[in-house]
């Protein structure tokens, strides 16, 4: 099979072909030449108003239903949807029924992207059933795929626990990943604490559950050595933790969902439930923090934290409604909307290597692994245009800019 991208500009501040034109023939799946011209009968033709392509794009904190909560999402819709929102590559979370804490589980998710353009790349659990008791098989997980290892959305209660499996994961490079939420202080009730959440009568959880959480993170990681991934960065305070243990050499990664860049606490006012989220947004001053971190580099990557839940769990009165929000179908455009677009697509691409993902070059001789995309023109999210099969979006009519055409990877396409 042969593909040719005619007049595609290539976006990678790597690449000597930064910022040109180019055509581009992939056949079966490699990359066989980049030129400013290529004629070639036999091949598809692929082309698009303004193309500009980039390497693939990686999203560290994807969930689906499927297995186990298929009428949230299946793994067939949420892999077209994220190769339709540019990704090639997602991390999938281990918020399954059953959970991904064997080598099974961990097998079903990987081959699911195997003849896909998207491709799946399974965290495992930390710890068995997610109950912070007795670590997985972490050494077995990795060695089937798993890229990295946490409880969905719950911290390592257990600080003896975190050090041992530090210490263990340092012979196969392991990474782990801690949730920055000390449960035992605030509601967790997906409310940020303070003036929005008094006004309204709601229990919140205060910027002092992240901040703790986080310095016993870092005082466990320091004395152990290791890699730990700290996912949903909220707070400024939390900004400067991780500031100052990059400072002190400490292998120490970090993310910020989506969300958290783009609103705030004032959200809340009307009871939005779309905008019930863990973590919880929260201040514009903790908003412009988080924004400066992703641009000096202190936050490793931005994730949509995409969420799917049926409309059962979300359409209720807002004390009972569940945490979480699609976003992988937003990123792009509402990101564009707030970096310039070399960031956007360093953002996009950056967080492969700490995942230990291959983060393809756009040569001849590599297999293509490419997202296809228009960084112009300004529009708004709209309800009709979502694919993902839960519609609970916080990003509905937000401002975007710029279009997605799909992805080419794995020897596959999903285009538009």
């Amino acid at each position: 099979m042969k593909i040719l991208l005619q007049k595609a500009t290539l976006i990678d501040s790597k690449h000597p072909f930064h910022y040109t034109t180019k055509d581009i023939l992939i056949t079966n799946g490699i990359i066989t030449a980049i030129e400013d011209e290529i004629i070639d009968e036999t091949a598809e033709i692929v082309t698009y108003p303004n193309l500009h392509i980039s390497r693939g794009w990686f999203d560290s904190s994807v969930c689906f239903g499927e297995p186990g909560y298929e009428e949230r999402e299946t793994l067939e819709n949420g892999l077209k949807t994220a190769g339709l929102s540019g990704f090639t590559q997602i991390a999938v979370n281990p918020n399954t029924n059953p959970i991904t804490d064997n080598q099974s589980a961990v097998c079903y998710l990987k081959n699911a992207g195997n003849k896909t353009a998207t491709q799946i790349h399974p965290i495992a659990s930390f710890s068995k059933n997610q109950e912070g008791k007795l670590l997985t098989e972490l050494y077995d997980l990795k060695q089937n795929g798993a890229v990295a290892f946490g409880d969905y959305k719950k911290a390592v209660k257990n600080a003896e626990l975190l050090k041992i499996a530090l210490q263990y994961a340092q012979r196969f490079d392991g990474l782990l990943i801690s949730h920055p939420t000390d449960t035992s202080i605030g509601s967790q009730g997906g409310v940020h604490e303070g003036d929005v959440s008094t006004r309204n009568g709601l229990s919140g959880t205060p910027t002092l559950s992240e901040i703790l959480q986080i310095q016993r993170d870092l005082a466990v990681l320091e004395y152990s050595g290791g890699k730990l991934h700290i996912p949903f960065l909220s707070s400024a305070a939390a900004v400067e933790l991780i500031r100052k243990a990059k400072k002190q050499g400490l292998q120490i990664s970090c993310s910020v969902a989506l969300a958290n860049l783009v609103f705030t606490e004032e959200e809340l006012s009307d009871f939005n439930t779309h905008f019930k989220l863990d973590p919880p947004l929260r201040t514009d001053a903790d908003r412009t923090a988080l924004r400066q971190g992703v641009i000096d580099g202190t936050i490793d990557m931005v994730t949509s934290n995409h969420e799917p839940l049926n409309v059962e769990l979300k359409h209720l009165e807002f004390e009972y409604a569940a945490t979480g929000t699609i976003g992988i179908e937003a990123m792009f455009g509402v990101m564009c909307t707030l970096f310039p677009l070399e960031k956007v697509i360093a953002i996009l691409t950056k967080g492969k290597t700490r995942f230990g993902i291959k983060n393809q070059a756009i040569e001849v001789g590599q297999q293509a692994n490419l997202s296809l995309f228009n960084p112009s023109g300004n529009g708004t999210l709209k309800e009709e245009e979502i694919l993902s099969s839960s519609k609970n979006c916080a990003f509905l009519n937000s401002p975007t800019q710029g279009t997605v055409y799909g992805v080419i990877n794995n020897s596959q396409t999903t285009l538009k």
